[in-house]
Order: C-alpha cells, then sequence, then structure tokens
C-alpha cells in the first residue's frame, strides 16, 4: 500500500515542481504615449547636457562642484542608504539556499529517582538471588551521565513556487532605487550649488556697479549743491539728487546679506567652515557667462535621464515582484531539515562510527484556510500597482509639463535679456554723446554725470537679467535630468521603460 501511494503522488509533486516557475505575473515596461517634441523649442546643433556647467568656464565653480560631491553630508548618507539596500537584498537572498549551523559542547545531569516517569529507571530493585556473588539490588540505568556532542542543523525551504525568488529581485530593486535617489539628490545638490555660486558673484557684481554709481550721484550732488549756491539751481533739483543717492546707498547692505546668505549656503553644501570658503571665493570674482546650447531631446529621453520617472518605474517592478511573491505565499511550502552529528560519553570514543547518529525530515506547510488574510494580500499589492502605474503616469506628464514650463521662462528670459542689451547699448551712445558735448563747452557736466548714473541703472539691470537667466538655465537642465555626478561609480545599466516612439535625434533650444 505504501509504494503505491507514492506513486500516485510522485507525479503531482513532479507537476508542482515544474509549474512552480510559473506562479506571479511576469513585469512588463509600462507603454506610455507621449509628444514627439516639446512645445517651446527652436532647432540648434546636437551637444550634450553633462557636466553643462562647464560652458562657464569657471576653475573656482569646476572646483566647488567636484568637493561638494565628494563632501556633502546629504551624498554621504544616501551612500550609506544603498549600503543598506545591497545588505537587505544579501539577507533576503540567503533564504534561498539551506541554512546550516554547527555545535558542539559537554553535558552532565542527572535523572531524579523521584521521578514518575524515569526515577524507576535509575532507582534500585531487588531481585533474587541467584549465586552468592551477586548483588541482590539492581538498577537499570545510571542516574549521573556525562558526554561530550558535535553536531550540525540543516534547514532549507524548496522555493519551489519562486516567493523567496521574487522577494529578493524586489530587495534588489530596491537597491536601484536608492541608487537612482542618490543620483538624483546629487542633481539637486549641485543645482543648488551653481545657484548660490552665481548667486553669489551675481550680487558681488551689483555691489561693485553700486558703489560706482553711488560716487556718480555724490558728484552729481555735489554739482547740483554748487549750482544752487550759485542762485542758478533749485532746491527740488538737489532733494531729489539726495533722495536718489540714498535708495542707492541702501542697496549696499541688501547685497551684502545676499553675499553673505549664499556664501554661508555654499558652506553649508561643501560641509566646510566660512574661512574656508572666503579663500575659495576669493580666488575670482567675476560673474560667469554661460556660452553655448541646451539640449533638450525629445520628451521620450526623459524616460532615461529623470531620477523621479526612473524611481516611479523601478517601484512598478519592485510592487510586482512582491505582488508575485504574495501569489506564491498562497502555495505549499517544503522544507528539508537534518541534525548530523556525534555524541559518546568520553571523548576518545567521539569519533567512532558508533558515536554516529542523525534525524532528517521532509516536511510541507499549507495555509488552507487563513480567513481569507493570503487573498487579501494579494489584492492588496494588486492595489499598489494599479496605484504606481497611475503614479508613473502622473510623473512623466508633469515632467513635460515642467520642461515645457522651464523652456518657456528661458525663452522669456533671452527676450529680457536681448532688450536690456539694446537699452544698455543706447545708454552707452548716451554718455560717449554727453562727452564730446560737454568736450565743445554745448552742455554742462551735471548732464554727463546724468547720463553715466543712467548707463550705472541699465548695467545693474543687464547683471539682474543675467542672474534671472541663470537661475531658469539651472532650471531647464535640472528638468531635463542626466547624470550630473563628475566621478560616477561603476554600475550595470538598468533596462528602461519602452515608448512609442523610435526617433533618436534631439531637438535643442539656443542660449
Amino acid at each position: 500500500m505504501t509504494f503505491y501511494t507514492s506513486r500516485k503522488l510522485a507525479p503531482i509533486a513532479l507537476a508542482m515542481l515544474l509549474t512552480g516557475c510559473a506562479v506571479g505575473p511576469d513585469y512588463q515596461a509600462p507603454m506610455v504615449s507621449i509628444a514627439e517634441s516639446y512645445l517651446n523649442t527652436e532647432a540648434a546643433e546636437r551637444a550634450s547636457n553633462d557636466l553643462w556647467w562647464r560652458q562657464l568656464n569657471d576653475d573656482t565653480l569646476n572646483a566647488l562642484i567636484n568637493d561638494v560631491q565628494q563632501q556633502n553630508v546629504s551624498l554621504k548618507v544616501a551612500a550609506e542608504r544603498i549600503k543598506m539596500a545591497n545588505q537587505y537584498q544579501t539577507m533576503v537572498a540567503s533564504f534561498k539556499v539551506p541554512t546550516v549551523s554547527v555545535g558542539a559542547g559537554y553535558y552532565n545531569y542527572q535523572i531524579s529517582k523521584n521521578d514518575s516517569l524515569a526515577g524507576p529507571l535509575v532507582s534500585p530493585i531487588a531481585i533474587p538471588p541467584v549465586t552468592p556473588q551477586l548483588p541482590s539490588n539492581v538498577t537499570l540505568m545510571d542516574n549521573q551521565h556525562d558526554g561530550g556532542y558535535i553536531g550540525a542543523s540543516v534547514a532549507w525551504e524548496l522555493d519551489l513556487f519562486g516567493r523567496i525568488d521574487r522577494h529578493a529581485d524586489a530587495a534588489q530593486i530596491r537597491v536601484e532605487q536608492a541608487e537612482i535617489m542618490t543620483s538624483g539628490l546629487n542633481t539637486l545638490l549641485t543645482a543648488d550649488l551653481i545657484h548660490n555660486y552665481l548667486q553669489y558673484r551675481g550680487a558681488q557684481a551689483r555691489k561693485a556697479l553700486a558703489q560706482a554709481n553711488i560716487e556718480d550721484q555724490r558728484k552729481t550732488r555735489q554739482l547740483i549743491k554748487k549750482v544752487v549756491k550759485s542762485g542758478y539751481g533749485s532746491q527740488l533739483d538737489y532733494a531729489q539728487a539726495t533722495a536718489a543717492l540714498a535708495a542707492t546707498e541702501a542697496l549696499i547692505p541688501q547685497l551684502e546679506i545676499a553675499e553673505q546668505a549664499h556664501k554661508h549656503r555654499i558652506a553649508l553644501l561643501l560641509n566646510e567652515p566660512l574661512t574656508q570658503v572666503d579663500i575659495r571665493l576669493a580666488q575670482q570674482e567675476k560673474l560667469p557667462t554661460l556660452n553655448g546650447i541646451i539640449p533638450t531631446g525629445l520628451p521620450s529621453d526623459l524616460l532615461k535621464r529623470r531620477p523621479d520617472i526612473r524611481v516611479a518605474e523601478r517601484e512598478m517592478a519592485a510592487i510586482n515582484e512582491e505582488l508575485a511573491a504574495s501569489i506564491a505565499n498562497r502555495y505549499p511550502k517544503f522544507f528539508l531539515t537534518g541534525t548530523p552529528g556525534v555524541s559518546a560519553s568520553s571523548f576518545d570514543d567521539l569519533f567512532s562510527r558508533d558515536s554516529l547518529g542523525w534525524a532528517g525530515a521532509v516536511g510541507v506547510n499549507w495555509n488552507v484556510f487563513d480567513g481569507g488574510r493570503g487573498k487579501a494580500a494579494v489584492k492588496i499589492n494588486e492595489a499598489r500597482l494599479q496605484s504606481a502605474a497611475l503614479q508613473y503616469e502622473y510623473t512623466v506628464n508633469a515632467a513635460i509639463a515642467e520642461v515645457d514650463s522651464s523652456l518657456f521662462a528661458y525663452g522669456r528670459s533671452q527676450e529680457t535679456q536681448k532688450q536690456i542689451d539694446e537699452a544698455l547699448t543706447a545708454t552707452d551712445l548716451a554718455v560717449s554723446k554727453a562727452k564730446s558735448l560737454y568736450k565743445a563747452g554745448l552742455i554742462d557736466h551735471l548732464s554727463v554725470l546724468d547720463a553715466q548714473r543712467q548707463q550705472r541703472m541699465i548695467q545693474d539691470s543687464q547683471l539682474a537679467a543675467r542672474l534671472q537667466t541663470a537661475n531658469i538655465t539651472i532650471a531647464v537642465y535640472k528638468a531635463l535630468g542626466g547624470d550630473w555626478q563628475i566621478l560616477p561609480p561603476p554600475s550595470e545599466q538598468k533596462a528602461m521603460p519602452t515608448t512609442n516612439s523610435n526617433r533618436t535625434s534631439e531637438t535643442l533650444v539656443s542660449l
């Protein structure tokens, strides 16, 4: 009868083994429908937007970015999180292999003679004497025992339905997510440093212009004062000159506050004392100018470049594996256990053949009824997967909208910059004409100083426009994504989602 039963169960076990790998859904990369180009772009030549800040040709800025990517505390914390994620993946994957533990020890114990079960075995029992040499009282076993043992314990779950494999795959995807989020954090911190550096240089340049303008306004007020004393001027002109001077002087403290704020932020990003940052920033005071083009690429490129999109896609993949694991968890679990070892009362006999002993078992555990708990876990993961898919779609749409919005702002800032440049050209001409007329004796020096004051004001507006353009440029590059890490760690290329667009060319917006 036993032989018949085992032959009946063998095909069933074999069928379960062969179909086990089919449990749970296989992950399919999301398909998204997106436009083939951005709304606000102009054609330009091809270029790379990785390490784009090098177009500024500012050695100080390049050194700061290199150091912030190595020294920033938040990036170091993110690196530790990657290590934790890797170790968690190793821990989860370890359940796929047998767990082996070994042990050894010495034991000594005594059985109570009053024990209800073993007591009679160690208590003297009276027997009729057979010969005078034999005792009349004997015990069936000694009540004291000692000895040593060396053994091992082996346990292994046969992952027939891929439950452990799926959990291990999900943990590996979490590692990828940690790496992507670290890359995104690197981008944010690098952009933050560039922004604060440019604003610091801009505040310096505007302060220098304000100081020059203050000097001109003081000369203008002095001339007006002389004219008023001579009886050819009015107190109104003098009051207006004084007010204009005071307004310009009021700009200096504000610009100094801006200098300090941006400098402190740079020090915090670098994790360096402020004195060290002062030394770094003293090496150059010129506001750098970005020359080149912004490569926008195609909207489909965002799927591979934007960290938020990549994290959202990996979230779908991880939840898909967790869904498959929850499905596999409803199937039977098979276990193999064994405990081989040696045990003897004497150390000399410990490694003899007769001291060998073992125990082995094959088991199965199947929750045939759990009140719907297993099915509910599957439904929860299905809902999580659907939610992650919707979040992925929203993230893609939001990314494209962000790029379009930043490109539109960039275009308008370029128009503003052009108009201010034209205004500055006109004021430069006015100053030149005023100086020529003054040399010819046709106008007084007050008119020259007034033209120079207007020139300084337009120059300040030009600096402000350049800083605004710089901010928008940083926003464009952040929106486009990409790898901003100067020394990227070696890693394998990850599979990314596919789209309905097969185009590989790039559309660029000119600076």
